[in-house]
């Protein structure tokens, strides 16, 4: 069931995928595809019936806090934050213009 991949074909997909690969190189992807895809087969025999998925290495959940403002214990303070802005308007940060 080892499936390999020639020269030409590794050509074509460099075609359709527009990238510009000569012979030399498609001869290597060729052989080192060739490879993965050996390695894929054996991988496929291995029986994993009664093995689980492993989700997390830990059995932990991350606990989670409240989704508010000021959640955290830190009061957010608006003015002085944007004190320190070299431009606010309305509340909102100004910054220049960067695309015409």
């Amino acid at each position: 069931m080892s499936q390999t991949l020639s020269t030409d074909e590794i050509m074509n997909i460099a075609k359709l995928a527009r990238l510009g690969v000569n012979t030399e190189q498609a001869d290597s992807y060729a052989n080192d595809l060739s490879k993965i895809l050996s390695m894929m087969d054996i991988l496929a025999e291995v029986n994993t019936d009664n093995i689980a998925p492993l989700t997390n290495v830990h059995d932990m959940t991350q606990p989670l806090r409240e989704d508010v403002v000021g959640g955290n214990g830190v009061e957010v303070n608006r003015e002085l934050n944007q004190s320190i802005a070299p431009s606010v308007a309305d509340g909102l940060y100004l910054v220049p213009q960067v695309i015409e």
